[in-house]
């Protein structure tokens, strides 16, 4: 039986986009020490991150991006990033086991497991390459956009990006559906 973990990172950003990671892990091939995503030093994540992508069956990773946000609502969003992972897999799995409360409509049985990402550790594996995922994204978008923080805050409203919203304005990357993000551009 094929079994895949789903997570989701990013849906609390002013910025970014929401990104899910579907992974289906290799029985053969057990990784140590996955949890949770948050509970993991980087150095820890980003090697676990590497054993994952080396070891699992079957891994994908899918974005929701701004305007899906903006246009769909964040939770939709997280939703079609979802589905995207899972759709994106290669094989279809027999089950779904997805961190939180709710289920995307999927093709096949799924499971909603709030804590699962501490948990089980196919979600674990998910939640640790998509955050790994999405925090070197927002890195590389602090490039481009130095002023707002994104290589530390990874466009969460830390206090320098809610400053820098008030003095810059809002990006192409901002959430305007986000009332922090409106609320700069006037449409409070």
């Amino acid at each position: 039986m094929l079994i895949a973990g789903v997570d989701e990172v990013g849906r609390g950003p002013l910025a970014g986009p929401v990104v899910a990671a579907a992974v289906i892990l290799n029985r053969e091939h057990p990784i140590a020490g996955l949890d949770d995503s948050k509970r993991l030093t980087e150095k820890r994540r980003n090697g676990l991150d590497a054993l994952i992508r080396e070891h699992a069956m079957h891994y994908c990773i899918a974005e929701a991006d701004v305007e899906e946000i903006d246009r769909l609502n964040i939770l939709h969003a997280t939703m079609l990033a979802m589905q995207r992972a899972v759709a994106g897999l290669g094989v279809p799995p027999d089950k779904v086991y997805v961190d939180g409360n709710r289920v995307p409509d999927l093709a096949c049985e799924a499971e909603a497991i709030v804590g699962g990402d501490g948990t089980v550790p196919q979600i674990s594996a998910a939640s640790i390459i998509a955050k790994v995922y999405r925090d070197k994204l927002m890195r590389d978008l602090h490039e481009s956009y130095p002023h707002y923080g994104f290589a530390s805050n990874k466009g969460y409203p830390s206090k320098q990006h809610r400053e820098a919203l008030l003095e810059h304005g809002a990006t192409p990357l901002h959430r305007r559906s986000f009332a922090p993000v409106r609320q700069v551009l006037g449409q409070s």
